[in-house]
C-alpha cells in the first residue's frame, strides 16, 4: 500500500473499520454490566448449556411472584426467562430430567424423581428461572401488571427491573405442571423419597 506520493505506508490502523467491528462485543458487554447493575440477572451462578425438564402431579405455593430476567452462562451469553419466585411450596411426583449428547456413546439422560408415597417435595424460598411452563392453575388475590420493582408478595428478594411487567398472588396451585428451566435455586429443598438415574437414551420426564 502507497500513499499519495509514492511511498510505501506501513502499521496504518483504520479506526473506522476497527470501531464498527468493536461495537457489538462493546453492546454485549454494556448489555451484561446494565443488567448486573439493575439486579436483571436471575440466577447468582452461570448456568449450563443446557436446559432441563419438571414435571409435577400437583404444586402448591405460598407468595407467589413472577417477572422477566436474565441469565448468563459462562461464555456470558444473555437468557432471557420468566423468574417464578415462591416463598413456600410444595410438590406431588416431582420429576426432574436432562439429556445430554456425548460423541460415540449418543444421549445420555438424568432422571430424578421424588414426593411419591404420599410425602410431597417441600421449598423455601423457591426460584425457578424458566423458558417454558403449562398447567392448569388457581390463585387467590392476583395482580396482573405489577411493576416488577415494586413486588412484595413472593420471597424476599424476589423484584425484577423498575418498570418491567410482573405478577403476583398470595397464593398458587398448579396441576399437571410441565416446565421447561435454565435454574433453579432454593433456601431449603427437601426430597422425600429421592430417586435418581442415568441411563442411556432420551428420556424425559415429558
Amino acid at each position: 500500500m502507497k500513499d499519495a506520493h509514492g511511498r510505501p505506508v506501513t502499521g496504518r490502523i483504520s479506526w473506522r473499520k476497527f470501531a464498527v467491528l468493536s461495537v457489538p462485543a462493546l453492546a454485549g458487554t454494556a448489555a451484561l454490566g446494565i443488567a448486573l447493575a439493575n439486579g436483571a440477572l436471575a440466577a447468582s451462578f452461570a448456568v449450563s448449556g443446557q436446559q432441563f425438564k419438571v414435571s409435577a402431579d400437583s404444586l402448591k405455593g405460598e407468595g407467589f411472584a413472577q417477572y422477566g430476567g436474565v441469565d448468563a452462562n459462562a461464555r456470558g451469553d444473555l437468557l432471557p426467562v420468566a423468574v417464578t419466585a415462591i416463598k413456600s411450596a410444595r410438590m406431588n411426583r416431582l420429576c426432574q430430567s436432562v439429556v445430554t449428547h456425548l460423541p460415540v456413546i449418543g444421549d445420555i439422560s438424568l432422571n430424578l424423581s421424588a414426593g411419591t408415597g404420599g410425602k410431597p417435595v417441600e421449598a423455601a424460598n423457591l426460584f425457578v428461572d424458566a423458558t417454558q411452563l403449562s398447567g392448569d392453575a388457581s390463585f387467590h388475590q392476583i395482580e396482573i401488571g405489577r411493576d416488577a420493582s415494586t413486588l412484595d408478595k413472593g420471597p424476599e428478594s424476589a423484584q425484577g427491573m423498575q418498570d418491567l411487567f410482573a405478577q403476583q398472588a398470595d397464593d398458587i396451585n398448579i396441576s399437571n405442571l410441565r416446565q421447561t428451566a435454565w435454574a433453579t435455586n432454593a433456601g431449603t429443598f427437601k426430597l422425600s423419597g429421592l430417586n435418581m438415574k442415568i441411563s442411556k437414551g432420551k428420556k424425559e420426564c415429558f
